[in-house]
């Protein structure tokens, strides 16, 4: 008798709805990051659209669009369009943002508007991380393997850090966001060019058809 081989059909239907728990381990940095951000004050970003008129479509929650930044920032990715693409195709920023798909415009318009209050609630973020045994300084590489069992929500709201721990959080974060906006800079500064020099083609070919 041959080998006998188990069901492979990408098309079969799931018999129950997925839940957004069942798709990470138990000790996932993610998971973690869902408790930190929710032990941050968001009043800051809350402030600036209660001043608003109401008018215009729903915006996305500032918990999850700072779980997302945050999460990029801790893995490398600055780029607002790879966080979109990410959104979709990888597991644990799509249970970040609950399964939400914010555009790349969405994601740059919010780290641009709340710039100051983000530097303040990542170095916040990061000082329970630091706490829990998570944050490697010099390159913010937070490992998610070391979540201990019990590093749970009350945890993390219990932790506290020494000021010169969070001085020199600070200053990583502040360098980190200056990076990450020279690449943007740089990167919105390519895309000027390259449409430039589209332009200037379209408009020779048009001067020597005439």
């Amino acid at each position: 008798m041959g080998k006998s081989f188990l069901p492979d059909d990408v098309n079969q239907s799931l018999l129950f709805p997925p839940s957004l728990h069942d798709w990470l381990p138990e000790n996932h940095l993610a998971r973690f990051l869902v408790d930190v951000v929710s032990a941050l004050d968001l009043s800051a970003i809350f402030a600036s659209y209660e001043a608003m008129d109401g008018r215009g479509m729903s915006a996305y929650a500032p918990a999850m669009m700072v779980r997302v930044l945050l999460y990029g920032y801790a893995t490398g990715v600055y780029s607002s369009r790879k966080l979109e693409a990410k959104t979709y195709d990888d597991v644990a920023f799509r249970y970040l943002c609950a399964d939400a798909h914010p555009d790349h415009d969405t994601l740059a318009e919010f780290r641009k508007r709340h710039l100051e209050a983000l530097a303040g609630l990542f170095t916040q973020a990061l000082l329970l991380c630091e706490k829990a045994g998570l944050v490697k300084l010099g390159h913010v590489s937070i490992d998610g393997t070391k979540i201990k069992a019990n590093a749970s929500k009350h945890k993390a709201m219990s932790l506290c850090a020494d000021g010169e721990t969070e001085q020199r959080l600070k200053a990583e974060i502040e360098a980190l966001l200056k990076q990450a906006g020279m690449w943007m800079q740089s990167r919105t500064r390519s895309t000027a060019r390259a449409s430039a020099a589209i332009s200037c083609r379209k408009s020779w070919r048009g001067a020597r058809a005439v």
